[in-house]
């Protein structure tokens, strides 16, 4: 089993890196970090080097976290996926056998999520397992 997080920098997932690394560590799980960007447009030559692009922001995003969870003694696999957030979590959470998936918010209210589909808002409906979506610190935001 093991414990995936969706990250990208944010303020959010920043927070929720914290609380990922106290429920693997509790746990003794592995933590699988996730970065999840579908590149737009068709595939051809300007779709390859954006999703390349794409790619190296979230091995260097990702960095950081293996840092972090480095230094808590928790091991850690990254997965840099080219899909949209909410779908390359719940297919990492479905290959990693993941006890739960755990988000960052950034206090968006129900209603604004719901319209504009957030990530929480969909694994929240989507995911077989446990979602734990951690709200921003707002003292670190």
């Amino acid at each position: 089993m093991s414990v995936v997080l969706g990250y990208d920098e944010s303020p959010g997932a920043e927070h929720a890196l914290r609380v990922a690394l106290e429920v693997a560590a509790a746990f003794g799980e592995p933590l699988v970090l996730v970065y999840g960007v579908a590149a737009p447009g068709a595939p051809g030559e300007e779709y390859l080097a954006h999703r390349e692009a794409v790619r190296q922001v979230g091995r260097s995003a990702l960095a950081r976290a293996v840092e972090a969870a480095d230094e808590a003694g928790v091991p850690s696999t990254v997965e840099v996926v080219d899909e949209k957030p909410a779908q390359a979590l719940l297919d990492a959470a479905e290959r990693h056998h993941a006890r739960v998936i755990i988000v960052g918010t950034w206090g968006d209210s129900p209603i604004r999520g719901a319209l504009l589909g957030s990530t929480p808002h969909k694994l929240l409906h989507l995911s077989p397992i446990p979602v734990l979506c951690v709200p921003t610190d707002e003292g670190t935001a």
